[in-house]
C-alpha cells in the first residue's frame, strides 16, 4: 500500500476509485465499504484509494475554538489506521492535512480540486451520512449531481449493523469508554489493538518489586506512546502482546496518564500504553523489547486507572492486577479452545 501526505505526488495513480472519511478504528462498517470499493475498482481496472484526514476535523475545530470537548476520543492512532487499511487491501491512502484552507473550501472546489484534479477519481463511494466542504454544505445529492455532470460515478453505502445496532466510530468509542471490550471487538471484527515502537520510560517498573524466580526485575513494562491526548479507552487491561516472540505473550497493561507517577516524567505527561508481560522470555534479555514494533490486544478491562499514595501501594496494586489478569487468562484460554473446537 502506498501512503501519501497530500495529493501532489508523482507516485499517485492517475485514476482511482476513492472513498472518503476519518476511518477511526476501521470497524466492520468501514471494512464492508472497503470491500465494495475493491469490487468496483476491479471492474474498472483502477486502484482503490482512501482519502482521510489528520488531524480529525473535529480536533481541528476543538483547537480553533478552544473547546476541547468538541474533540472526539480517538479509537486508533494513525499508524494503526494505516495498518488496518493495508490489511483490507487498499492500494493507496492520501492523508490530507485538515487546516483552515481545507475547512473553508467550498464543496464545489473540493470536488474539482481534490477529487478530480488531485486524485483523478472515476468512482466515489461514501457513507449514508456523508457531508463535505465548508460548513458541511456538500452532501451525497450534490456529489451525485456533480458526477453526472463531470463524468464520474458516485455510490452511497447504507449503515452496517451488528445485532441490530449501527456500527460507527461513535458506537466503538462508546463501547471502549464503558470498558466493554467484547462489544468493541464485535464492532471492529477483531480485539481492540494498539501498536507501535517500544520506547524508553523512567524504568520505574523494574524498581517496584524484587524479581520472581526466573523472571526479570520488578514490573518491567513495554511502553508505547498513544499519539493523541484523548484515547477512547483507558484503564488497566488483560492483554496479549504480539511481535516479540513467535507466540503472543500474556500481560497486564495500563492505558492512560499514570496518575501515580510524576507528570513531569520523561514522557512529558503523554498518554502511554504500559504493558507488563506476566512471563518475560529470558531469551530477550533485559533490554530486548526496546525499538521493536509490537501489537497489543486489549482483551478485558480490569478497572479504571487508580492513584496510589506511595510506591509500595502501587507495587501491591500492580501485583493484584497481575493476579487478576492470570485469572482472566485461565478462563480466556478455555473459552478460546472451546470456540476453536466449535469452529472445527
Amino acid at each position: 500500500m502506498k501512503i501519501f501526505r497530500g495529493f501532489k505526488h508523482p507516485g499517485l495513480a492517475p485514476h482511482c476509485a476513492v472513498t472518503i472519511g476519518n476511518f477511526d478504528g476501521v470497524h466492520r462498517g468501514h471494512q464492508a465499504m472497503l470491500a465494495l470499493l475493491s469490487a468496483e475498482a476491479a471492474q474498472r481496472h483502477i486502484p482503490t484509494c482512501v482519502l482521510t484526514f489528520e488531524p480529525h476535523p473535529r480536533d481541528y475545530f476543538a483547537e480553533k475554538f478552544k473547546k476541547p470537548e468538541l474533540a472526539p476520543a480517538r479509537v486508533g492512532t494513525l499508524r494503526d489506521k494505516l495498518s488496518q487499511l493495508e490489511f483490507c487491501g487498499v492500494d493507496q491512502v492520501v492523508v490530507l492535512p485538515f487546516n483552515q484552507a481545507l475547512a473553508s473550501q467550498s464543496p464545489e472546489a473540493f470536488i474539482q480540486q481534490v477529487l478530480l484534479d488531485g486524485l483523478g477519481a472515476q468512482y466515489i463511494l461514501v457513507g449514508d451520512d456523508f457531508k463535505f466542504g465548508s460548513q458541511r454544505a456538500g452532501d451525497y445529492a450534490m456529489l451525485d449531481a456533480a458526477g453526472q455532470k463531470l463524468g464520474f460515478d458516485v455510490a452511497r453505502m447504507n449503515s452496517y449493523e451488528v445485532h441490530g445496532e449501527r456500527v460507527s466510530s461513535t458506537t466503538v468509542r462508546a463501547a471502549l469508554a464503558q470498558g466493554n471490550m467484547a462489544l468493541a471487538a464485535q464492532m471492529l471484527g477483531h480485539p481492540y489493538t494498539i501498536s507501535g515502537h517500544v520506547v524508553h520510560g523512567r524504568k520505574l517498573g523494574r524498581q517496584l518489586a524484587e524479581s520472581a524466580p526466573g523472571a526479570m526485575d520488578g514490573f518491567r513494562t513495554l511502553n508505547l506512546r498513544f499519539n493523541h491526548w484523548k484515547p477512547a479507552a483507558s484503564g488497566i487491561f488483560a492483554v496479549l502482546v504480539h511481535g516479540l516472540t513467535e507466540a503472543p505473550l500474556r500481560g497486564v497493561a495500563n492505558l492512560g496518564v499514570r496518575p501515580s507517577i510524576d507528570p513531569n516524567d520523561v514522557n512529558g505527561g503523554r498518554v502511554l500504553l504500559e504493558t507488563h508481560c506476566l512471563d518475560w522470555p529470558p531469551q530477550l534479555g533485559g533490554e530486548g523489547g526496546y525499538g521493536k514494533i509490537i501489537r497489543v490486544e486489549l482483551l478485558h478491562k480490569l478497572h479504571d486507572e487508580l492513584k496510589y499514595d506511595s510506591l509500595a501501594a502501587l507495587t501491591e496494586g500492580i501485583a493484584r492486577d497481575c493476579d487478576d489478569a492470570r485469572a482472566f487468562f485461565a478462563t480466556y484460554t478455555e473459552t478460546h479452545r472451546q470456540t476453536t473446537r466449535d469452529r472445527i
